[in-house]
């Protein structure tokens, strides 16, 4: 699973969020803010890392366990899959 090219992580300030560069601009014209956890998944995914990597790289982080590092995987994944983010 991976992040579909023409979707950019971008800083501003201390905000972070994804915009469409591109072609993408044709089927998505606005922005998403993502939280901390948020953004540590897109970046990973961004990498191409699986889903353990991930989940392990939010449990180190946050220090949470792991039904909850999972619990926001799987939440913030379906998001990004209905909206079209990700393949």
């Amino acid at each position: 699973m991976r992040i579909k090219e023409g979707y950019k992580l971008c800083k501003v300030r201390d905000s972070s969020i994804v915009v469409a560069v591109g072609d993408a601009v044709m089927d998505f014209n606005g922005i998403v803010t993502l939280n901390a956890t948020g953004e540590l998944i897109w970046s990973m995914l961004e990498q191409e890392k699986s889903e353990d990597e991930i989940i392990a790289a939010i449990m180190e982080k946050y220090e949470v366990a792991e039904a909850v590092a999972k619990t926001d995987y799987s939440e913030f994944v379906g998001q990004l899959k209905g909206a079209g983010f990700i393949e």
